[in-house]
């Protein structure tokens, strides 16, 4: 065998090792997350905006204030702790948030919600007894929104961005129950 094919094949076993020890000791690259990973991407004109998180299921549990507490803090989704960026400074009733990278955390109540945008990035979205990361002392804005009742059921926890009426919002949606976060830029 040739000089150039075992070096190749040194390679591609030390590349399969590495995905190997990944998948073992970092994260199952091989199975399905129970919360699958999801980016939501709005763009127009010059105005960017990104949200990373994950969708948990709704699986025949009662979510809000019962796996999801009222009147405590949530990481927004599941796993990792939920990101927003913006690559423009946003007006958020009243508001300014500068341009960045953010975390996103939720106080979900009965007939509105706080959503609090924090400048402090977390690796995940809570600690070792589930209690959230998050560290008030970061918190950029604070806004209170109305809840929005639905008449279907949201399966999978959903985050999504909504111009649909030539105003933007950031919406929140799972089992029965809507938020509409207003962004002008």
């Amino acid at each position: 065998m040739n000089t150039f094919l075992k070096r190749v094949l040194i390679i591609l076993s030390i590349v399969a090792l590495g995905l190997l020890l990944y998948s073992v000791f970092v994260e199952n690259i091989f199975e399905n997350r129970l919360s699958p990973k999801d980016t939501v991407k709005f763009e127009l004109n010059d105005l960017r905006l990104k949200v990373f998180y994950n969708r948990p299921y709704k699986k025949e549990r009662e979510i809000f204030g019962a796996l999801v507490p009222f009147n405590k803090v949530w990481r927004t989704g599941a796993n990792e702790a939920t990101t927003f960026q913006t690559n423009q400074t946003l007006d958020i009733d009243g508001m300014i948030l500068p341009v960045g990278k953010y975390t996103l955390w939720t106080v979900p109540k009965d007939s509105t919600w706080t959503v609090m945008f924090n400048s402090k990035q977390y690796e995940w979205g809570v600690d070792s007894e589930m209690n959230p990361l998050w560290d008030p002392n970061y918190d950029v804005i604070n806004v209170e929104v109305p809840v929005e009742k639905l008449k279907t059921t949201v399966e999978q926890f959903t985050i999504a961005f909504d111009n649909s009426t030539d105003k933007l919002f950031l919406t929140m949606a799972w089992d029965d129950t809507k938020i509409a976060v207003p962004l002008k830029n």
